[in-house]
């Protein structure tokens, strides 16, 4: 019954867990996004005068706007030897008017003096990390100028929950912050007094969200526009709804797996108590009481038993579900984010320990309450044993009288034995299941660190340079290697769909970036047409040969058609690819350049980072080894907690599977084994007669384990395709080995158990017993 009731007390633990999860995040969004007016369309663009807001008012639809100016820079951190990327955005006429959008949170400090060019407020994540204080100071390159900014204040803001920078999937909280300033300090630095580049957007109820951003992307146009987007596609927002999604799926497939396993578990137990209390049921009945009532009984019994698991289940759901969110906080920052649990996730849990209880018992009751008194009182009569076809295999003829005795009882009782078999598969899957994101992302890291992106040290600019500007990169102290790129923005039309994506110019021998396939080999860009990474040519719906109309929305926004050559498999974002010495042709430039790669020497790099700071023209710096370096330390603090988590239900599931197993097989067997031991047989013997059994189904279960696994994976990587990253299923055979290890250590376990009460056996008690 304690197993049963552990078996049902994790499948309840991580409901409650994940959907108390869920709940609380989206309790903790909706209300943030509430008070601080978060906005509902979003667009940049290069510079506009700030008489077009009167215009984007009067579009249908829109219920507020708030007009920013918002640029990139270099930052010079103390105490980081890295230069850091700061994003500077600035702050509206009234920060704490009731009608301004995506209003800050002060969490300490306060706002900027309204006359003041060098305070600034700072994220309060990028602040932590970096161990800033009130009144510290960091230094910045504001177009083209060096500027110290005083640190005034610490804040959080709901478009930066989760605070991620351009290109970037994990948070990295030491190398890019936010920033804001006052409005008139941020315009007079970057020479936009009168004019913006940043808008947001809230919409009236019912308002047609496409029909907005239509009218948006029309009058922006001329201003360099590149696109507005929605909400739903706001790089915060869009990571919080794609983690949501995921808590969903864990609280759905998790429990469902241990519920099973709990009702087989009520199944067998109940099952062998109604065959050893035959003769009780038929007294009750012939004293009269309904076979309705008797059955009642049995049902209680399960009701029991699922409701110590229910209630440890809620305990440890709650508990853990705490710590979850502890966990959520490191990346998700809220004013106010606490688990809380609803009286609907309660009830909730119930019934679905309700329904285990009840499937479990079903059969049971059943029987109970088909058996007619007289057949009852009399004991049950033994199963038919006779020659199977298992007796005529010549391997069977040279077993040994333990091993036959084996599986002659495996075969009697099949499908007892293949729901033994799988309820194990599910520990294994289960244990699989913890460990595959870890294997996919190691394999996606590989992917895009080691076969694409092999540079030391990424260079971004503030506007388009001319080729001309690699020898000033290339004169910088300790690089080696310089590869130029150019990332243009550009709206992609394939018939009726499109997507604004960016389209990556690149040289097709480069030896510091190349675009490659599943295997990681490199493919070679064409001196024609695009190559297309495959979920962007699913989104589109096309494939290599087919055409696409090609909108350029930054420059003197050009129109062209390609065709698309080959698709890409990498990882991590939707991108369009090509030579650009064949998009400087179709555009008619002399190459224009958005950065470059650099290859560098390690021992003089702290010398380059000094000077990158100060460069004017550079708005930000990638370093490689510091991004694979926060990744793992991400998957160190997170991936591993699951693996662990997931380990531990394996375990849990392997011993109550096998030890009710063995422990119903005891009850079921005992006068045999008795008389076994009284003929002779000693206790290694009888005890694998009993285990042997067990151990048999457990190493059938390992493969059947990993196929389930192998499974449950495949059908969990359509929730991680997603636009800015994508997990390959891949499953790794350490990960296999590991899953087998920790079924057979707990198999063992639950061995012991067991056989500690096969070593107590009292055969003069067992022999006297009326069978």
């Amino acid at each position: 019954m304690l197993a049963t009731a552990l078996v049902v007390g994790c499948g309840i633990g991580v409901f409650v867990t994940m959907r108390g999860t869920y709940d609380s995040l989206v309790r903790a969004r909706q209300n943030y996004y509430s008070t601080t007016r978060f906005a509902d369309v979003f667009a940049h663009l290069r510079r506009a005068p700030l008489s077009l807001s009167a215009r984007l008012r009067r579009i249908p639809g829109v219920a507020a706007l708030q007009t920013r100016v918002v640029e990139d820079v270099t930052l010079s951190i103390p105490g980081l030897t890295e230069p850091a990327t700061g994003r500077l955005i600035s702050l509206p006429g009234q920060p704490e008017a009731a009608d301004a959008l995506d209003q800050l949170y002060l969490t300490a400090g306060r706002l900027p003096a309204a006359d003041s060019d060098s305070e600034a407020l700072v994220s309060q994540t990028f602040a932590e990390a970096n161990a800033l204080g009130l009144g510290s100071h960091i230094g910045a390159v504001l177009n083209g100028r060096w500027k110290e900014l005083t640190v005034v204040g610490f804040v959080l803001s709901p478009e930066y929950i989760y605070e991620i920078g351009p290109g970037m999937v994990f948070p990295d909280n030491r190398r890019f912050g936010v920033l804001w300033m006052n409005a008139e300090a941020l315009a007079t630095a970057f020479q936009m007094k009168g004019a913006f580049n940043d808008l947001a957007i809230a919409t009236v109820h019912h308002a047609s969200e496409p029909e907005v951003i239509d009218a948006v992307d029309r009058l922006l146009a001329p201003y360099g526009g590149t696109s507005a987007y929605g909400r739903a596609e706001q790089p915060s927002n869009r990571f919080l709804n794609d983690e949501l999604g995921e808590i969903r799926i864990n609280a759905t497939y998790i429990p469902a797996i241990f519920l099973a396993v709990a009702a087989f578990l009520v199944y067998t137990l109940l099952a062998r108590l109604v065959s050893i209390q035959r003769s009780q049921i038929g007294l009750l009945k012939s004293f009269g009481f309904r076979a309705w009532r008797i059955g009642v009984h049995y049902l209680e019994l399960a009701l029991l038993i699922v409701a110590g698991g229910l209630l440890l289940g809620l305990a440890a759901g709650i508990r853990f579900g705490v710590a979850l969110i502890g966990v959520y906080r490191q990346y998700f920052h809220f004013p106010a984010l606490a688990y809380r649990i609803s009286l609907a996730v309660i009830g909730a849990a119930g019934a679905v320990a309700l329904t285990a209880a009840i499937i479990g018992a079903l059969s049971a009751v059943a029987r109970s309450m088909r058996l007619a008194p007289a057949e009852a009182m009399r004991p049950e009569p033994p199963r038919s044993f006779r020659a199977g076809p298992l007796e005529s295999l010549p391997l069977t003829r040279r077993l040994d009288p333990v091993s036959k005795s084996i599986a002659r009882n495996l075969a009697r009782r099949p499908w007892r034995a293949a729901l033994s078999i799988i309820g194990i598969a599910m520990a294994v899957a289960t244990v699989i299941v913890g460990r595959f994101v870890f294997d996919a992302v190691n394999h996606l890291m590989a992917m895009h660190f080691d076969a694409a992106e092999r540079q030391d040290v990424t260079v971004i600019f503030q506007d388009i340079r001319s080729p001309s500007a690699l020898a000033s990169l290339r004169a910088l102290p300790g690089v080696l290697r310089v590869e130029p790129f150019r990332i243009m923005p550009v709206r992609l039309r394939a018939g009726a769909r499109s997507k604004t994506v960016s389209l990556v110019a690149v040289p097709p021998s480069g030896a510091l970036f190349r675009v490659v396939d599943a295997r990681g080999k490199p493919i070679e860009l064409p001196p024609e047409g695009l190559v297309l990474t495959r979920k962007l040519a699913a989104i589109l719906g096309v494939r290599p040969g087919d055409p696409l109309a090609v909108e350029q929305l930054d420059g003197r926004r050009r129109h062209f058609s390609a065709r698309i050559v080959r698709l890409s498999d990498e990882p991590l974002g939707i991108n369009a690819y090509m030579d650009n010495a064949a998009l400087a042709a179709v555009l008619g430039e002399d190459a224009p350049i958005s950065g470059a790669r650099l290859q560098i020497d390690a021992h003089r790099a702290p010398q380059l980072y000094a000077q990158l700071k100060r460069t004017p023209a550079v708005a930000g710096v990638s370093i490689r080894s510091a991004t694979v370096t926060t990744i793992r330390q991400i998957m160190n603090r997170s991936f591993i907690i699951m693996t662990l988590v997931m380990t531990g239900f394996g375990i849990i599931l392997v011993i109550g599977v096998v030890y009710n197993s063995a422990r119903i097989a005891l009850s079921e067997r005992g006068t045999e084994l008795a008389s076994l031991r009284v003929l002779g047989f000693t206790r290694t013997e009888v005890a694998q007669l009993l285990l042997g059994e067990q151990s048999l189904l457990v190493l059938a279960a390992i493969p059947t384990g990993y196929a389930l696994g192998a499974l449950f994976c495949r059908l969990l990587v359509p929730a991680f395709d997603r636009e800015l990253f994508r997990l390959p299923f891949i499953l790794t055979r350490s990960t296999f080995a590991f899953a087998a290890l920790i079924t057979l250590g707990a198999a063992v376990l639950a061995a012991l158990l067991v056989g500690a009460r096969i070593a107590r056996l009292d055969l003069i008690a067992v022999l006297k017993s009326r069978e």
